[in-house]
């Protein structure tokens, strides 16, 4: 099995919530802040739009999403989704078979029939695309997602959880610029309950727009692990963050 580096954004509340209950919030579809999610189809008339908003909606009922961006370093991100940059970001090694890349476009997609014929079905690449499509102006995100389905057994107040396993596994925990959270406290508590799991503090770049890892809490981190006999899990080197992960 292969894995990507990806990442989800959220305020330090939920995070701590997820890191110490070893679980991922699922994205209720009708709940996520694009209200064109799965309506990027170009229809001429009202009653084809209420086709498509009844299919969202039973999509919706049985299943959700994971959102989880390519990279962490850009600051409208930290500002959208983790409480304007006091919030912490998790990073995963997330099984390829389950990830999609987001398409982004500026225009709404023609609908496509099989066969080019609007009395069969939907063409199934067209019904995919719908899927993974939004509007060009969310490319910041640089989103990929992974459909889950629900699990109506394990709804807690309303929402619903991925637990961590071997396809969705935690490996960085990023606090971000203005987190208030105590960095060493995170770090014990990370480290005894999980093995590989790296520990550090963002800060904002000097000389460009980005958000990067702080480098004494990157020092800090890689000395725990070179105690431990392990290799760092970070370098040091410009210049974009990207290229600090090992």
């Amino acid at each position: 099995m292969t894995y990507t580096r990806v990442y989800h954004l959220l305020n330090a509340d939920n995070g701590m919530s997820d890191i110490s209950l070893h679980r991922i919030h699922i994205s209720r579809i009708r709940d996520i802040n694009d209200p064109f999610e799965m309506l990027a189809v170009r229809a001429d008339d009202k009653e084809l739009i209420k086709v498509f908003q009844s299919a969202v909606d039973d999509l919706n009922r049985d299943n959700g999403l994971l959102c989880f961006s390519k990279r962490w370093c850009n600051p409208v991100l930290w500002s959208h989704y983790a409480s304007k940059h006091c919030g912490i970001c998790l990073g995963f090694d997330v099984a390829n078979e389950l990830l999609q890349d987001v398409s982004y476009t500026k225009d709404r997609l023609p609908v496509r029939f099989v066969d080019g014929d609007s009395d069969k079905r939907l063409d199934e690449e067209f019904a995919r695309d719908l899927l993974r499509t939004k509007y060009a102006h969310w490319q910041y995100e640089e989103e990929v997602r992974a459909f889950i389905e629900l699990d109506h057994s394990t709804i807690e107040n309303g929402s619903y959880f991925y637990p961590f396993d071997g396809t969705v596994a935690l490996r960085e925990v990023i606090l971000g610029p203005l987190c208030e959270l105590p960095i060493q406290r995170i770090r014990e508590l990370v480290h005894s309950v999980y093995e590989r799991v790296a520990v550090i503090k963002a800060r904002l770049a000097f000389k460009y727009f980005e958000v990067v890892p702080d480098e004494q809490s990157v020092k800090i981190e890689n000395a725990y692990w070179e105690q431990k006999g392990m290799p760092p899990l970070y370098k040091l080197s410009e210049p974009l963050p990207e290229c600090n992960i090992v």
